[in-house]
């Protein structure tokens, strides 16, 4: 069991809604510190270990100064998160590049801020070559096909469009030796969102016999090997969250029963983004309505827009009715936003307390994947961030959009130009 609590009171919220109606998220910036902290020290026996935090969950520049103070790199799959990397002073090794699909504008971004360019295929080191020369430092993304643990969210892996096939990486690493490259590694994500603590070393398992087949074979020492993320969080509170000491100490075990006696010394990556900003972000929102028709509704002014992970993928967020933690949940509804769409629908036959017009909701576990993929349909605007510090003091760390933000790429018409 998970017990699902809120860092923050509704005196807070209300002291934040005198300047920033909701809908907006808040970040846990104690919560978000000691996960890093303790994945460190999970992982304190392998000299090197890194965490490359997915940047793609969180990208806020407050988010990643916290999480590079702490040690971080980013891992990045598009310009804008390269330059958001390097305008918070991340930079060279401290930036992992994993793409797919890759464009040339991509590579080159990567590149200049001197990032390690993960390929996810193999026909991408022709590319690499041309638009910017191949680097001494290389990684290449492997899928197996099959592996002992996936789920529904990765899907199988001989359907995924992610990583090369073992001929493939070995052929790949061949080419890039010829081509220059010194410094090799190795990555693989095989499932997501994954609360077996065993994925971790299983994986590691999968990778290590890799890396012994490329010594073998092609006499190459792996330097690195990312184990990415795929750690999940417990969303529902009767899910149980994953031990990251005893996957540290399963990884550990693998490692020293087939890398150490190898005379190989490989250091081990990470890329974490839901387990580390997942469960200390809470989207924070306000009841409108109330609907009885053939069910019970309780309409919100946050959408769809604002956390799609409901309407996208079913996906369960608990919920509190701020300042009634204690309340009975003796009201079956829906919780839905004002989208023109049905499954614009945040809890559906939820059991929560009765509520009134302007009660605040909170809903859990969406600090990661959240604000992130919000979007506009319907004309609604990106709500605004904040982080909660250590200190109890919450701080603004991006503005909510405004309808000129909305409008700002029609400017090339007079009516929608400020000049104009």
């Amino acid at each position: 069991m998970t017990e699902k609590t809120v860092p923050f009171s509704l005196g807070t919220v209300n002291a934040i809604k005198s300047s920033c109606s909701t809908p907006f998220y808040i970040y846990d910036a104690a919560g978000i510190e000691k996960c890093v902290k303790d994945l460190y020290k999970a992982f304190s026996w392998n000299e090197g270990f890194k965490e490359y935090f997915a940047v793609k969950a969180t990208p806020n520049p407050a988010i990643l100064k916290l999480l590079a103070s702490l040690g971080c790199g980013m891992d990045c799959a598009s310009v804008a998160e390269v330059e958001m990397s390097r305008r918070c002073g991340i930079e060279g090794h401290n930036i992992m590049f994993s793409s797919n699909d890759t464009a040339p504008e991509d590579f080159r971004a990567a590149n200049d801020a001197g990032a390690i360019i993960n390929l996810d295929d193999i026909t991408h080191i022709s590319m690499l070559e041309k638009v910017c020369g191949v680097p001494d430092t290389v990684c290449c993304r492997y899928n197996p096909g099959t592996f002992l643990i996936t789920n529904e969210i990765m899907g199988r892996l001989d359907d995924s469009k992610f990583g090369m096939t073992r001929v493939q990486l070995v052929q790949a690493m061949r080419i890039l030796r010829g081509k220059g490259v010194k410094h090799f590694g190795v990555h693989a994500m095989l499932a997501s969102s994954c609360l077996e603590n065993v994925y971790y070393p299983h994986l590691a398992e999968e990778l290590f016999g890799l890396a012994l087949e490329l010594r073998d074979t092609l006499g190459i020492e792996l330097e690195f090997i990312d184990m990415s993320g795929g750690i999940g969080i417990p969303y529902l509170p009767e899910q149980t969250a994953v031990d990251i000491f005893s996957i540290g100490e399963g990884v550990r075990e693998a490692y020293e029963r087939l890398i150490t006696p190898s005379g190989m010394k490989i250091k081990l990556f990470t890329e974490m983004g839901r387990y580390i900003t997942g469960p200390y972000g809470y989207l924070v929102t306000t009841v409108l309505h109330h609907k009885d028709v053939y069910k019970h509704y309780v309409g919100v002014d946050a959408t769809a827009c604002d956390l799609m992970r409901p309407a996208m993928y079913g996906s369960y967020h608990h919920i509190t009715v701020l300042g009634r933690e204690d309340a009975e949940c003796d009201t079956v509804c829906d919780v839905v936003g004002s989208l023109c769409e049905n499954n614009d629908k945040f809890a559906v036959d939820r059991f929560l307390p009765r509520t009134q017009e302007g009660d605040v909701l909170v809903l859990h576990d969406a600090g990661a994947h959240g604000r992130s993929m919000g979007y506009n349909y319907n004309g609604k605007l990106r709500c605004g961030e904040f982080l909660l510090e250590k200190n109890g003091e919450v701080r603004l760390i991006r503005r909510a959009e405004t309808v000129e933000d909305y409008f700002a790429t029609l400017d090339i018409f007079p009516e929608f130009s400020k000049k104009g």
